[in-house]
């Protein structure tokens, strides 16, 4: 007998082995992001091309934030400090969250690129993500 949701080892051994990520996680995030939150939303896109940056948002509890807020979040998936979240750093999204999450898809990176690189410039910069987790 299976319950209604999934209990995916992976994302289980993701949050018991990932604890100096945890620690990351917890500190980064802390008072802008609930861990259970976060825990749901990487089940629900634990398949590959489950991916989908609105359901995300919304179930880890990025939706709907300040601008400061959002600020704070994207200085954090912007993982090598450049001002900008390039398609590397995107395809690694779920990784900020939890080590051993998935890497996105080709085509997921490519829809979650084009819906947030609003001025083309292949890149989203801190101004497009707080548009892109306003909506």
């Amino acid at each position: 007998r299976t319950s209604g949701h999934s209990n995916s080892p992976h994302i289980q051994l993701c949050f018991l082995f990932a604890f100096k990520k945890l620690v990351r996680f917890t500190m980064a995030f802390s008072g802008l992001l609930n861990a259970d939150n976060v825990t749901a939303a990487l089940q629900s896109v634990s398949a590959a091309d489950s991916f989908n940056y609105k359901n995300f948002f919304a179930k880890a509890g990025i939706s709907g934030r300040s601008a400061d807020q959002l600020k704070q979040i994207f200085a954090v998936l912007d993982q090598d400090k450049s001002g900008f979240i390039e398609e590397d750093e995107l395809r690694l999204f779920l990784q900020n969250f939890c080590t051993g999450a998935r890497a996105l898809t080709d085509a997921e990176t490519k829809a979650f690129m084009q819906a947030g690189d609003s001025d083309g410039d292949g890149r989203i910069g801190v101004e497009e993500f707080t548009a892109l987790a306003s909506h």
